[in-house]
């Protein structure tokens, strides 16, 4: 397919606390203030992303390992990536940054691949600048329904076609890894797809498997299950939601 990338991507599935645990780790609700906005103060131990109004990202600089937890030598959970599978700059979600007793500065991250859900940390200097969003996405998949939000004020909302029993659209946080326009010639996937951190059961996909939000050929399946774990929006919508949804927007799928 030929892909025109407008902003960090990733190849889409389409058709169809402290110290973190890596896969899916089951945190006390974290209630500390987020760092705010505009904050020209060193990194300190501090939470940087609600994923609400709040949400903080950066590129990788170096392909340093993700650790389970900040200390050198810990498990490693993965590594860093300067690409996405579609070749432009890969973005990771910062959740808290963390000074140990050696003045080492640390940043937990989430990561983007199998399985689904995990975290690590990594050392600040493997990160580029923070840059932030203030939008996030909430896509309910019984109701199949997904609202954006931004500064926690509702500015979109759309009837949206699911994953199939077979094939279902995972739960859990994610975020927008990619903006694609017109992928793979504009028709099956609609004019806009944005591809996700999140991925789905079908590993053999090119990219791995990356779920997707994208747009139809196909409308009249829209509120459904018809996909193999992307997202559908209308095509109206989509163009709508290009205009609204930046990259490293974080997306909730229930």
């Amino acid at each position: 397919m030929t892909r025109r990338v407008l902003h960090a991507g990733a190849a889409c599935c389409c058709v169809a606390g402290a110290l973190a645990s890596a896969a899916q780790p089951a945190f006390a609700r974290d209630t500390r203030p987020v760092r705010p906005l505009g904050s020209s103060k060193p990194l300190g131990t501090a939470r940087l992303s609600d994923e609400r109004t709040i949400t903080r990202l950066a590129h990788a600089v170096t392909r340093a390992p993700v650790l389970l937890r900040p200390i050198p030598g810990a498990r490693r959970v993965a590594r860093l990536r300067h690409l996405t599978e579609d070749g432009p700059l890969a973005t990771y979600l910062a959740l808290e940054s963390l000074v140990d007793a050696n003045g080492r500065t640390w940043v937990r991250i989430r990561v983007p691949g199998r399985p689904n859900g995990r975290t690590g940390w990594v050392r600040h200097e493997a990160l580029g600048p923070l840059f932030s969003v203030t939008t996030r996405l909430r896509v309910n998949r019984r109701l199949m329904r997904a609202v954006l939000y931004r500064d926690g004020r509702r500015i979109w909302s759309s009837r949206i076609g699911v994953g199939a029993p077979a094939t279902p659209t995972p739960a859990g946080r994610f975020w927008i890894r990619s903006r694609l326009r017109a992928l793979g010639g504009g028709s099956v996937y609609g004019p806009w797809a944005f591809g996700t951190a999140a991925y789905s059961r079908l590993s053999d996909w090119p990219g791995g498997g990356v779920v997707g939000i994208h747009g139809t050929n196909a409308p009249w399946l829209i509120p459904g299950r018809p996909s193999h774990g992307c997202i559908r929006v209308p095509n109206a919508k989509i163009v709508v939601l290009a205009r609204l949804m930046p990259v490293g927007t974080p997306v909730l799928i229930l």
